[in-house]
């Protein structure tokens, strides 16, 4: 949840618990502050083969367009609050990490991670996704750009991988230009199989005006989603839909 324009707003990471994905209870709040971070945008949260709850969070470095990505673990999402954070993510002086999108994988762990370059000053806001593997979720090995804007096209400016689904379908949010920051729409990708974690467009043109897609399967071979939606005064809600088998 972030309050204001940019990333000076006010921010915290809410954890709720819900019964049917519509009705919301909140078990957590992690403000910014606790980490010392000048704001925070879109973690993940995992559940652990021995049934634990890991939380990977994205903080922005003060007075810096700077970001890095903590992780916490408890075993339920309340204990959350007071959990343990440690560095899952640094980043560097050239890159900034946020968004983590990451899951178990078979045996180990994957995360596509959001990369904002920092060589250019004012140009921060450009993104690609990076690919990173692990066999506990805790220490990762970095494979690079998977995913990236396409030139003349409406996600030149970015493309920063939402959502990847178990059949190589996958979801992104992009932008052609800078003053398009903080209104991304959405596009569609797939994996391309020829190297782990990368992903390729399938469209031309956005799909929706929404962002940060996120999407559960559901036993019946539907789907449950969540994304943002700009409103008309250019502020941002949280919806959720059913998508039938």
């Amino acid at each position: 949840m972030r309050e204001g324009v940019g990333p000076e707003g006010g921010a915290s990471t809410v954890i709720a618990r819900s019964d049917d994905g519509e009705t919301y209870t909140t078990v957590a709040t992690l403000d910014k502050s606790r980490f010392d971070a000048m704001s925070m945008e879109r973690p993940s949260l995992v559940r652990t083969e021995d049934g634990r709850w890991r939380l990977y969070t994205c903080c922005a470095t003060p007075a810096s367009r700077h970001w890095w990505i903590d992780v916490l673990e408890a075993d339920d999402p309340a204990g959350l609050a007071d959990a343990e954070a440690r560095i899952a993510f640094p980043g560097d002086e050239t890159v900034g990490v946020k968004d983590p999108l990451v899951r178990r994988a078979g045996a180990g762990w994957e995360a596509w991670i959001c990369c904002h370059p920092l060589d250019v000053p004012d140009e921060e806001d450009r993104m690609t996704t990076a690919y990173a593997t692990s066999a506990d979720g805790l220490e990762w090995d970095w494979h690079g750009t998977v995913f990236r804007p396409r030139a003349g096209m409406w996600d030149a400016r970015g493309a920063r991988v939402t959502a990847v689904l178990p059949d190589g379908r996958a979801a992104y949010d992009g932008r052609a230009t800078k003053e398009e920051n903080w209104f991304e729409r959405l596009g569609l990708a797939r994996l391309t199989g020829k190297r782990p974690g990368e992903l390729e467009q399938t469209n031309d043109d956005a799909a929706a005006d929404a962002r940060y897609l996120d999407v559960l399967p559901l036993p019946d071979g539907g789907y449950r989603i969540w994304y943002e939606a700009r409103l008309p005064d250019e502020s941002h809600e949280l919806r959720t839909e059913l998508v039938g088998p």
